[in-house]
């Protein structure tokens, strides 16, 4: 895993299974640019300013822009164009031209207006996942009174797509040893980190400045007044949770039924974020060995989950040595076999595949766990990829400073309580989280609590064993929230809204549809 805070829930997962700041302020509800009189805190920096004071006249013709919608060439779903600024503070030069994609409320029953749907990364796309998923496998009740709508954020996708390293370069990339045993290994990682940052630099130079989080939720504001929404609603999942909720700290008033689910911590710094996430790996890496060691064939063995992850461990340490063939010219390594695992953390429906995937590595034959490995990365079977991983590390570079920005020296220090939070991936989630320290672009966010005063109800959903989002980062957050409110699953997996609980989903469908949040602290299985 070479890419920090991958915290998606991808479309095809679901078909197949600190500085706080003043929000805008307006004299009215309208679906307008925001007045003269906006202000945000004197001592946020760059682009997390809300304020529009110097620039609402430039930024009114972005608010009154009309959409021009198509044939997507999908059934059903209809495709635009929505123009922001590149720079919020030039809103009369350079644009970003976005992507955005709905499908109209289906009836019967009066049109609530639109449904914004997000489906995390920072990097995935929100109109792949429109037409994949959500238009298609939302409840029915939400499709019917909601235009669901999804828009791929600045650098992601069909939007001004971030990209750095060619098919064969990220092939290459991906197959970094990510625990380095020497000092020419841990050069040699560096080096990739360095070659990466590099090739974004000269291929995305332009857009790399500003892709924020920040800039996205702008966006959003700008979209929601396009589409004639005097407020906004959305579903925002995992990455989502955190888009969503610097939405609501910028736009309180213009902030309608917002739904958090799988909810980041915006309040830690990028070494926590990426020490509690390896701690949540191995909460969900436990539930597996946990269930493979009940079944007879469990290729980890039979007798214990903790001889079954220290069988695990053996194994990342065999691939590290002797790489295991795939049939074609890559091999599995270790580092394309930890991230084939983590990949199957996400869903617990995926547990049966990497229960075959390591039965066949294990057995010297590793093409199915590189192929979990390349649905992590979305990999293409021509070689190509998505900019996933480029726009991920784009918007997570910029969103917070480094979490080692001494470098591999940082690195080893903070290795130990890495390997406390997981014995199992510790290590290997430490070293990868150096890719910042060598990012051209300065960051232009900081830890920091959110707590968006004058929202309405906000939704944080957690699901108490999310391997990507640790439950207590729901707790946190709806604990910061002036308005959030706490909604549990408990159980495993990446998110919950969709996901098989009745009890989930008649809590937000209800909330969606009449905008009663659930009872704070409400639990469902």
């Amino acid at each position: 895993m070479d890419s920090r805070r991958l915290l998606r829930i991808s479309a095809t997962a679901l078909t197949a299974a600190g500085l706080i700041l003043s929000g805008c302020s307006t004299s009215g509800s309208d679906a307008a640019a925001p007045s003269s009189s906006a202000s945000a805190s004197a001592s946020a920096s760059g682009s997390r300013s809300a304020s529009t004071s110097a620039s609402s006249a430039g930024l009114r013709a972005y608010y009154g822009q009309k959409v021009t919608w198509r044939d997507c060439g999908v059934p059903g779903f209809q495709c635009g164009t929505v123009h922001v600024p590149l720079d919020y503070a030039k809103p009369a030069g350079a644009r970003v031209d976005l992507a955005i994609s709905r499908v109209k409320a289906t009836g019967p029953g009066k049109r609530l207006g639109s449904l914004l749907v997000n489906p995390g990364g920072p990097g995935g796309s929100a109109v792949g996942y429109l037409q994949g998923y959500a238009g298609i496998g939302y409840p029915a009740p939400i499709r019917a009174r909601y235009d669901i709508v999804g828009v791929d954020p600045r650098g992601v996708a069909r939007s001004e797509p971030v990209e750095c390293l060619t098919g064969p370069q990220m092939d290459a990339y991906t197959q970094v040893d990510v625990t380095p045993d020497s000092a020419a290994e841990q050069n040699a990682l560096a080096d990739s980190y360095k070659d990466f940052a590099a090739a974004c630099e000269k291929r995305s130079g332009k857009v790399l400045p500003h892709v924020s989080t920040v800039e996205a939720a702008r966006d959003m504001d700008i979209v929601r007044a396009v589409l004639g929404d005097e407020k906004l609603t959305y579903v925002g999942a995992s990455y989502g949770t955190f888009l969503g909720a610097t939405y609501a700290e910028l736009f309180p008033d213009r902030t309608g039924r917002l739904v958090l689910d799988g909810a980041m911590d915006p309040s830690l710094t990028a070494e926590q974020l990426n020490r509690e996430q390896t701690a949540g790996f191995e909460t969900a890496i436990n539930a597996f060995a946990a269930d493979c060691v009940k079944q007879i064939d469990c290729p980890l063995g039979t007798a214990s989950a903790p001889a079954a992850l220290d069988a695990l461990k053996r194994f990342f340490r065999e691939v590290d040595a002797k790489p295991v063939p795939t049939g074609e010219s890559r091999e599995l390594g270790e580092s394309l076999a930890t991230t084939g695992v983590i990949a199957a953390m996400y869903d617990e429906s995926a547990w049966p595949q990497l229960h075959e995937a390591l039965t066949r590595a294990m057995g010297g034959e590793g093409s199915a766990l590189l192929a979990l490995a390349d649905s992590y990365y979305e990999r293409e079977a021509d070689g190509s990829y998505a900019n996933l991983m480029d726009a991920n590390a784009a918007v997570n570079c910029l969103d917070l400073p480094p979490a080692f920005p001494a470098g591999p020296t940082d690195v080893e220090k903070a290795v130990p309580s890495f390997e406390q939070a997981s014995s199992v991936f510790g290590r290997n989630l430490a070293w990868a989280a150096l890719n910042c320290t060598y990012w051209p672009a300065r960051a232009t966010g900081s830890p920091h609590r959110i707590t968006a005063e004058g929202a309405a109800p906000i939704v944080v959903v957690g699901t108490t064993r999310d391997p990507a989002t640790p439950y207590k980062w729901a707790r946190s957050l709806a604990a910061q929230l002036s308005s959030g409110t706490l909604l549990t699953y408990e159980g495993d997996g990446h998110t919950a809204y969709g996901r098989g609980s009745d009890c989930i989903d008649t809590a937000i469908n209800t909330y969606l549809l009449e905008g009663t949040p659930p009872q704070n602290g409400k639990r469902c299985s």
